[in-house]
C-alpha cells in the first residue's frame, strides 16, 4: 500500500481527497493544523497528524514512521479578500511555509507531489475558455502566492529532480454522494453554501452581486466543478508522475460554466424552497465569464468530470447541508 502525505487533509478539498484515496487502495496520512479545517472530516480509521507544514521535525518523522512515498499539498489560505487585507500573513502561510515544506519532503527522499493550485493564477483573462497556455497574472495575493510556488516547483525540479503536478481548479462544489463530507467554512464566501444556508433559514436572502455582465441573463458565468471529481483529479495525477508524466500545470474544471442566477434556480428546484434573492452592485474585478479549457487534463491524465452537472453538486450540497446544518462541530 503507498502511503500518501496529506497536508491539509482535513479540508474541504483534502477531505474528499481522502477518502478516495482510502477507496483507491492507498494509505493517506494526513497533516492539518485544524486553524480551517475538521478532525470530524476525517476517518478514525486514517492515519491524522495536529501540526504544521513548516515544522520540519514532525514532518520528517512522519515520513519516517509512515514510510510516506508521495505528498498531495493542499495547506493553505485560500480567502481572497483576507489575502488583500494581510498579503503579508498569505506570502507567510502558502508561499515560506510551502517552501519548508518541500525542502523538508526532499530531504527525506519523497519527490513526487500533486500541489492543490487555483485558476486565481490567471487574473483576469483577455479570452476564455481559459488554456494552461494562457497569460498568469493574478489580481491578489492569494493567487500571487499559488502562482509562486508553482515557480517554485519548476525551480525545485531543475535542482533537486522534483515530480510535481499543480491542479489548478476553478469552483470547487459539491459534497460526497451519501452526505457524510461537505463544505463547511468559518467564514463562507462561496456561492452553492450561501445559496443553501439560505435555505436552511441561516441568512435573509442570497445576494446576486451584478446584473450587469455581458451574459445571457446578465449575471456571471463560472466552471463548477464537483469536489468527487477534482479528488479524482489528485489520484489520476498521482498516477501519472509514477508513469512519468511531464511536470507542470493543469486545469481542473468541465470547459462550460453556469451563471449566478441558474445556480440559484437550481437550488430552488432541488429544494423545493423560494429562496429570497436580493440584487445588488457587481464587485470591481469580477470577470463575466470564467471557464476552463480542459483537453490537457483529460488526454494527459485520462480524466473526465463525472459528477460535475449542475443538478448534481447541488442535490449533493443540499444533501450535506441538511445532514449537518451547522457543519461538523455542532
Amino acid at each position: 500500500m503507498k502511503k500518501i502525505l496529506i497536508s491539509g487533509g482535513a479540508g474541504y478539498i483534502g477531505s474528499h481527497t481522502v477518502q478516495a484515496l482510502s477507496k483507491a487502495g492507498y494509505g493517506p496520512v494526513v497533516l492539518d493544523s485544524l486553524i480551517t479545517g475538521h478532525r470530524k472530516a476525517v476517518s478514525k480509521n486514517i492515519s491524522f497528524y495536529q501540526g504544521d507544514i513548516a515544522d520540519d521535525g514532525l514532518v520528517s518523522n512522519i515520513i519516517k514512521k509512515e514510510n510516506v512515498s508521495a505528498a498531495i499539498h493542499f495547506a493553505a489560505r485560500s480567502l481572497v479578500g483576507e489575502s488583500v487585507q494581510k498579503p503579508d500573513l498569505y506570502f507567510e502561510e502558502n508561499v515560506a511555509k510551502t517552501n519548508r515544506f518541500m525542502s523538508t519532503l526532499l530531504k527525506c527522499g519523497v519527490n513526487k507531489v500533486v500541489f492543490s493550485s487555483t485558476a486565481a493564477t490567471y487574473g483576469n483573462p483577455e479570452v476564455t475558455p481559459i488554456a494552461e497556455e494562457s497569460g498568469t497574472e493574478p489580481i491578489n495575493p492569494y493567487g500571487a502566492s499559488k502562482l509562486m510556488i508553482e515557480q517554485s516547483l519548476y525551480w525545485l525540479e531543475q535542482a533537486y529532480g522534483l515530480k510535481w503536478v499543480a491542479l489548478r481548479y476553478f469552483n470547487a462544489a459539491g459534497a460526497a454522494l451519501d452526505g457524510s463530507l461537505g463544505e463547511d467554512h468559518t467564514t463562507e464566501t462561496h456561492l452553492i453554501p450561501l445559496i443553501l444556508k439560505t435555505a436552511l433559514g441561516h441568512r435573509e436572502a442570497i445576494s446576486i452581486l451584478g446584473t450587469d455582465y455581458n451574459t445571457p441573463d446578465g449575471t456571471c458565468i463560472r466552471d463548477y466543478i464537483h469536489v468527487l471529481d477534482l479528488a479524482e483529479a489528485h489520484i489520476r495525477a498521482l498516477e501519472a508522475l509514477d508513469q512519468g508524466v511531464a511536470c507542470g500545470a493543469y486545469n481542473v474544471g468541465t470547459g462550460a460554466g453556469y451563471s449566478v442566477r441558474e445556480v440559484v434556480n437550481m437550488a430552488k428546484r432541488v429544494t423545493g424552497m423560494d429562496i429570497p434573492v436580493v440584487e445588488a452592485h457587481r464587485r470591481a474585478g469580477d470577470p463575466d465569464v470564467l471557464v476552463a479549457k480542459v483537453e490537457k487534463i483529460q488526454k494527459t491524465l485520462g480524466w473526465q468530470a463525472r459528477y460535475s452537472d449542475l443538478e448534481t453538486i447541488i442535490k449533493t450540497a443540499w444533501e450535506w447541508h441538511q445532514k449537518h446544518p451547522h457543519g461538523y462541530e455542532k
